[in-house]
């Protein structure tokens, strides 16, 4: 092939490589559904069910087990189910006992890497619930003293999913692994709130140059910049805890469609009791079980929420990175922490990289918030087929969200430190400056000296006094660090510890 040669090089690959996960290739046991039998590794804790859907969805090479919170909450459902069960006398006494057991151990963390099926799938989670009955069914057969795909002791469906249906065990479930995921990013969120705030009091009196549409306005200090990115993160806080509540509405005891079909009478109330004292969480049953199961909008408002959140700070990473543009033909107000090389090519120079990161997490989390709106809009009557791929979107922009909030905070925002020659210098030679001067001397004459001190570079104090319109000591009382941005008529504002206790 010659260098000018336009054709395309042709790509080889081995078909069996690009399949997730691999097919077995070692013992195996067989498993029989109402579609056949089907080899299964015989030590896998998963059964047949969820061999089709590794059949059948190869697809995001991603498995349920990467979200750890779904894979508790999958548990806790079904721990709840099973103590309902036994409670309303449908489930014996020794089988729920192994199934409350292999609850417990996987909400503790073992065997989550059993949980193997894709992220996406069809089937409006299907697949995902049978993953958890087959797991949860096989591990209770090992607690009892029985060997895998015993399935006349413990059963995936008959015992495990007792009075269950995918349609309210799993969006049940996606529900609480969201408010579990949400837990922990409102701490990093919390975390890096603090962080800008402890800033905003380093930078208490510094004294800079506010700009309004990149233009030069009135001056501020940098203190003040940064406790507004410290409230606006705190507004963020509150928005997202206010989903939790909407999360604790769930159907379960739905079953497929909310009319409840093969649960016992009381089981919806049992079954959410339970759940409410495994989980810790205020949850209470939808007072419309048909609605609720065909409804989605809890997951449209939750994104876009996350969505607000993810904007906002990628806003304040945009001023951060323009703050720390140059350094030395940018603003070059503040410095942010070096933490890699910049340049294959420009020796020395040093970008920006964190807030980048969080930037593209952001542009991550605003397009998962469409694929929910579309995926919310395309269900159909009694249910909507796709809540799979609204849960890993969900859980996918909280799981970002926290660790662009730590990664940002800590390798970032602690380190910044202000250029305080460069910004006095700024505000020296600012002609904003005079508009602190317009109820002493009037509009047109303050328009007249600003455009003289920008035409001969002169200072606007010198210019005023030299007009005769105020004396020197009265224009520098005017314009003093702490009139002209303002602090002589703010409030004290709490300063946030290390250990995150306020005090004045």
């Amino acid at each position: 092939m010659s260098p000018l040669d336009t054709r395309p090089i042709p790509i080889t690959f081995t078909e069996v490589d690009d399949v997730y996960p691999p097919f077995p290739v070692g013992p195996t046991r067989t498993e029989t559904d109402s579609l056949g039998s089907v080899e299964v590794p015989a030590d896998a804790y998963w059964g047949v069910h969820t061999m089709r859907a590794l059949e059948n969805f190869p697809i995001s090479k991603r498995p349920i087990s990467v979200y750890a919170e779904l894979v508790r909450a999958l548990a806790c459902v079904k721990q709840a189910a099973a103590r309902a069960n036994h409670e309303l006398g449908v489930l014996p006494d020794e089988q729920a006992a192994w199934i409350d057991e292999a609850c417990t151990r996987i909400i503790a963390g073992e065997h989550h890497d059993e949980f193997v099926v894709g992220v996406i799938q069809g089937g409006a989670g299907t697949s995902t619930n049978m993953n958890a009955n087959e797991v949860i069914a096989n591990l209770a057969l090992e607690i009892g003293g029985y060997a895998k795909g015993r399935y006349d002791v413990v059963h995936p469906i008959d015992h495990v999913n007792r009075s269950q249906s995918t349609n309210d065990t799993y969006p049940t479930a996606v529900k609480l692994a969201m408010t579990f995921s949400l837990t922990t990013y409102l701490v990093e969120l919390d975390q890096l709130r603090r962080s800008f705030d402890r800033k905003g009091h380093e930078f208490h009196g510094v004294l800079k140059v506010g700009r309004t549409q990149l233009q030069d306005a009135v001056p501020m200090t940098l203190g003040q910049e940064f406790h507004g990115f410290a409230t606006t993160l705190g507004e963020d806080v509150d928005r997202l805890r206010e989903t939790i509540k909407l999360l604790g509405e769930v159907n379960l005891g739905a079953t497929a469609i909310g009319t409840g079909i093969t649960a016992e009478p009381g089981y919806a109330e049992a079954v959410v009791r339970h759940l409410s004292e495994i989980t810790g969480l205020t949850l209470e049953t939808a007072p419309d079980l048909i609605e609720a199961t065909s409804d989605t909008g809890v997951f449209m408002t939750f994104s876009s929420v996350m969505k607000r959140s993810a904007i906002k700070l990628s806003k304040i990473c945009n001023d951060l990175r323009l703050l720390s543009s140059g350094p030395q033909a940018g603003l070059g107000e503040i410095n942010l922490p070096a933490r890699q090389a910049g340049s294959s090519i420009m020796p020395g120079k040093v970008n920006p990289v964190i807030p980048e990161a969080v930037n593209q997490v952001a542009y991550a989390v605003a397009g998962t918030d469409l694929t929910v709106t579309m995926a919310a809009e395309s269900g159909q009557l009694q249910l909507n087929a796709f809540e799979p791929v609204i849960a890993h979107s969900l859980l996918q922009s909280i799981t970002w969200m926290r660790q662009a909030c730590w990664t940002l905070r800590v390798n970032c925002v602690d380190g910044i430190t202000a250029n305080e020659d460069r910004l006095e210098a700024m505000v020296a030679s600012s002609v904003g400056v005079i508009t602190a001067l317009i109820p002493l001397i009037g509009y047109q004459e303050a328009a007249t000296l600003a455009k003289l001190a920008l035409r001969t570079g002169r200072p606007v104090a010198d210019l005023v006094v030299e007009a005769g319109l105020m004396t020197r000591e009265a224009v520098e009382a005017e314009l003093s660090p702490s009139k002209l941005s303002g602090l002589h008529i703010t409030q004290s504002i709490p300063v946030i510890t290390m250990q995150g206790e306020p005090h004045e």
